[in-house]
């Protein structure tokens, strides 16, 4: 057993360095363009050399600081490394070139209807900023690197937030962006674009879901409210509880406190003062009728 084990490890080894090294063949002959294309290039020279003065303008070109040239020569990329900023030279007969813009691009990702994990049916939007940082692998890999990039990006917003319950969409916007910036940037990768940010923009909830919302929370803060009010009174009660035992050791002290609110009233200017008598004092007039 240990024997074949070893023997299928060794051919599966072996096989892969074959694939290796087809690749590696097949890599070194994609920019090779033979006898043929040879002839042709040659041909497109010796066309350049004969009219000169006239075709100088066909064959420089100009691209500006943010845009590199993808140049093809007989339909195989001549360099693995863009040309540009500036002046660069092409053949009129077997050359065209292809122009990519290096600036960051943003656009807008269109209102998503998406089913979260708690079951609840939210629209979201957003944002996303990107830029090519490969011209090559934009143009070689991918038809339309900028709309593969949106489409890309709508699936993803759908697939990020389907893992997520409400609570954590509506208090949690950082790390959804991140996850999904980090899931955009791999899946572009071999497209030769660069993800650098992706921000949740809206989320809209149905009307019904968001009376809900603010019943509950109107509810949450009078039962708040109550509780305060409550342990207000309480802590009163007991002030008043203490007073009433620190006035009961001293009888003068409750006539005191009469003229103190005598005082009062009559610092408002008011027209009428009722002046409190102690009972024991009428008590004292009964008995001597």
């Amino acid at each position: 057993m240990i024997s074949t084990t070893s023997s299928m490890a060794e051919m599966v080894a072996q096989s892969k360095l074959q694939i290796n090294c087809i690749e590696n063949v097949e890599d070194k002959s994609s920019g090779r363009l033979g006898c043929f294309g040879w002839l042709l290039v040659l041909l497109s020279l010796l066309f350049v050399a004969a009219t000169f003065p006239l075709t100088i303008f066909m064959c420089i070109k100009i691209v500006k600081e943010y845009e590199r040239a993808v140049i093809f020569r007989l339909g195989r990329i001549t360099d693995r490394k863009p040309k540009g900023p500036g002046l660069f030279f092409i053949l009129p007969c077997t050359d065209n070139f292809v122009k990519v813009d290096l600036r960051t691009v943003s656009f807008d990702i269109p209102p998503q209807e998406i089913l979260t994990k708690d079951s609840v049916t939210v629209s979201v939007d957003g944002v996303v900023y990107f830029r090519i940082h490969s011209p090559i692998s934009s143009v070689a890999n991918v038809s339309n690197a900028h709309l593969s990039t949106r489409l890309l990006a709508q699936t993803t917003l759908r697939n990020v937030l389907g893992t997520k319950i409400l609570a954590e969409l509506l208090s949690d916007r950082e790390s959804i962006s991140l996850s999904m910036q980090e899931a955009l940037d791999e899946a572009t990768e071999p497209w030769g674009i660069k993800v650098e940010r992706v921000e949740i923009k809206d989320v809209k909830l149905p009307q019904q879901l968001q009376r809900a919302m603010a019943a509950e929370a109107e509810a949450s803060r009078e039962a708040r409210a109550k509780l305060i009010s409550a342990e207000g009174e309480m802590k009163a009660s007991r002030a008043l509880k203490e007073a009433s035992l620190i006035i009961a050791e001293s009888p003068s002290a409750l006539q005191l406190r009469y003229l103190q609110t005598l005082n009062t009233i009559a610092a408002e200017r008011n027209s009428t003062i009722i002046f409190p008598l102690p009972i024991d004092m009428l008590q004292t007039f009964m008995q001597r009728k």
